[in-house]
């Protein structure tokens, strides 16, 4: 049985698009403008650096000698079926998961796009406090964050208020 847009989660999937569209512009910037491993200071924590991490979050499998493309790319597919049907059947009025599915299948699509093609994933955002360094990440390595808390914030407010 198909629903129409009007009434289930899918009608949020604009906001995927947006996430797509600026990881994707942001790395297409970082190609052009920086050589790899290039930074530069934007604030007194922030530089843009640009790497490639060929594994998954926190360079996790990077030093595997390439399988590891097809296979997270296998499993983002696979994630990417899943939310997209949970936001199906989700309705349209539970705004908070249908953003939070939004923004995990954006930033899914934006390193999994970066991944089929070049075999990598392009990172830039470096924070840092002095010498001490947290992983760089991207815009889509963001939405995928923010799209976690947002679940895990749905969570427990709903727990609390059972």
């Amino acid at each position: 049985m198909s629903k129409h847009l009007r009434y289930c989660g899918l009608r949020w999937l604009w906001l995927s698009f947006i996430v797509v569209i600026l990881d994707l512009l942001s790395k297409q910037w970082v190609i052009t403008h920086l050589l790899l491993h290039e930074s530069i200071s934007i604030m007194p924590y922030i530089n843009l650096y640009h790497s490639h991490n060929s594994g998954a979050a926190f360079s996790f499998l990077a030093d595997q000698d390439g399988w590891q493309r097809w296979f997270l790319s296998g499993i983002t597919s696979t994630l990417l079926t899943i939310l997209l049907f949970s936001m199906y059947y989700n309705q349209v009025k539970c705004t908070l998961h249908n953003i939070a599915y939004a923004l995990l299948i954006g930033g899914a699509l934006g390193n999994l796009y970066n991944r089929i093609t070049y075999g990598f994933v392009i990172d830039f955002i470096d924070l840092h406090l002095k010498e001490w360094h947290f992983a760089t990440f991207n815009i889509a390595d963001s939405a995928i964050f923010i799209g976690i808390v947002l679940f895990l914030c749905k969570r427990n407010y709903s727990s609390s208020h059972s």
